[in-house]
């Protein structure tokens, strides 16, 4: 059965975003477990389904994961102990997540964990299968271990660029081999891959809060198509196996980073401001009140109070005591989901004339529920403004919107979205205002079909007309 599941830290169920990851070695030789651990819970926003951890003491490779939430899952304690560790934090776009699929994935002495999705994961793996090689899940990253095995006696290079010519999509991943560390990018540097270092270790991961978490000064980035290997003795060595430009995903910024974390070369809490700052340019409204729905446009909507001089206020305040709610099809359970979440002030709303900032509408369903509580608060108006442009396309890099039917704006114009909501006017920010508030060259796949792989525009085309499967 297909599940939405409702995000933990953001009570919406309209967009997840499959994983993040963390590799690190010790310079020192000292046990890198409980640094990785840290890193999870930073980078637990991005996966709440499942974690793991896989560790190399210099003699065998030692996972420890589970399901759950990173401190469930570790709650008795550390079981593993090495100089060099990767680590996962889950969240699958379909169904239930399985142990089986629960990363690091493990084939040999061969360890790796992965950020991102395959546009040709069912491609590649039937490739794979044909040449007898057998699969214990459904992951991407045993598919990236089997290619990389294929050519690994021919050194981590050439194992890598066999890796990358085969792959389509989104990958920032990390992989323990012969007691080193490899990192490496996709060719378009799609999905976030940070780095950084100290006197103790050299760490990388999606976000730079998982470095921030264990006191790693960040340093930069990895590179679109780059390899980087650390020795056991923390010295780098970089090489740009195949890089095809730039092309970030702009969801990063609108959604799924923390506010306080660094990515590609950007800090996501500046970039925030800059979309809000450009919402309230584009789409003035005149109103007595600007209300963020928690928690990722809360920085927006202060940039676009500021913007218009409109008052800002936090009307809208979370129950974060409930973990992961599973949202039934029915408007009533939906409802109900979002009032188990979400309570409006009263006397903050009473009356007024609301603008409502989130941070973008892919299947919309939530955002109705939330406009709805707002009038029954007393809204007299509430006109909605989004700081991402509509959301049209599938994505096939990691984000899950993979139909065409599950997305509004693919269905309706821009007056009949608001009509559905039941909003007094509605603005997206532009995609040249997106542009200019994130500064850096994006993936605009999902807004107007610019996918940077070929694999992915042939996915977008066949998924035309297909069904949407989420109820």
């Amino acid at each position: 059965m297909f599940m939405i599941t409702y995000s933990y830290l953001t009570g919406d169920s309209d967009k997840r975003e499959e994983c993040g990851i963390i590799a690190i070695i010790s310079k020192k030789g000292t046990d890198v477990a409980p640094a990785v651990y840290r890193s999870l819970v930073a980078l637990q926003h991005r996966g709440q389904d499942a974690a793991g951890m896989v560790v190399y003491d210099g003699k065998t490779l030692q996972p420890q994961k589970g399901l759950g939430l990173v401190a469930d899952i570790y709650a008795d304690g550390l079981k593993v102990s090495g100089h060099i560790g990767i680590g996962h934090t889950r969240y699958p776009t379909t169904g239930r997540c399985q142990i089986e699929d629960v990363q690091p994935s493990i084939f040999g002495k061969l360890a790796v964990t992965h950020n991102g999705h395959l546009a040709n994961y069912d491609e590649v793996r039937k490739m794979l299968g044909s040449k007898g090689f057998m699969f214990t899940g459904t992951v991407d990253s045993e598919v990236i271990a089997l290619l990389l095995s294929e050519k690994m006696e021919d050194g981590i290079e050439a194992a890598v660029r066999h890796a990358m010519e085969t792959l389509d999509g989104a990958y920032s991943d990390g992989a323990i081999e012969d007691g080193k560390l490899h990192i490496f990018r996709d060719p378009y540097a799609i999905r976030p891959l940070v780095w950084g270092e100290n006197d103790e270790y050299v760490a990388f991961a999606s976000e730079s809060v998982a470095l921030d978490i264990n006191n790693i000064p960040y340093k930069g980035e990895v590179g679109p198509g780059e390899l980087v290997t650390v020795e056991k003795d923390g010295t780098l060595k970089r090489r740009e196996i195949l890089k095809k430009g730039k092309r970030h995903c702009m969801f990063e910024y609108v959604y799924f980073s923390r506010p306080d974390s660094i990515i590609n070369g950007k800090y996501v809490y500046e970039v925030r401001k800059g979309l809000g700052r450009e919402l309230a340019k584009e789409h003035p409204v005149k109103a007595d009140v600007i209300v963020p729905v928690p928690d990722t446009s809360r920085t927006a909507a202060e940039e676009f109070a500021k913007e218009t001089g409109i008052p800002f206020e936090e009307a809208l305040i979370k129950n974060r005591y409930i973990g992961r709610t599973f949202i039934m099809p029915t408007q009533e359970k939906r409802a109900n989901a979002v009032k188990m979440k979400l309570n409006a002030v009263r006397g903050l709303l009473e009356g007024k004339r609301v603008v409502l900032i989130d941070d973008s509408i892919v299947r919309g369903t939530t955002l109705r529920e939330i406009v709805a509580l707002v009038k029954n608060a007393g809204a007299k108006e509430v006109h909605l403004r989004i700081t991402s442009p509509p959301i049209k396309m599938p994505c096939f890099y990691g984000v899950d919107m993979p139909t065409y039917k599950e997305l509004i704006a693919n269905n309706k114009s821009i007056e009949e979205t608001r009509e559905f909501m039941g909003a007094d006017s509605l603005g997206h920010l532009s995609i040249d205002g997106l542009k200019k508030a994130i500064g850096l060259p994006i993936c605009s796949g999902c807004l107007d079909g610019g996918y940077p792989t070929e694999y992915a525009k042939k996915m977008a085309e066949m998924k035309k007309g297909d069904v949407c499967g989420c109820g």
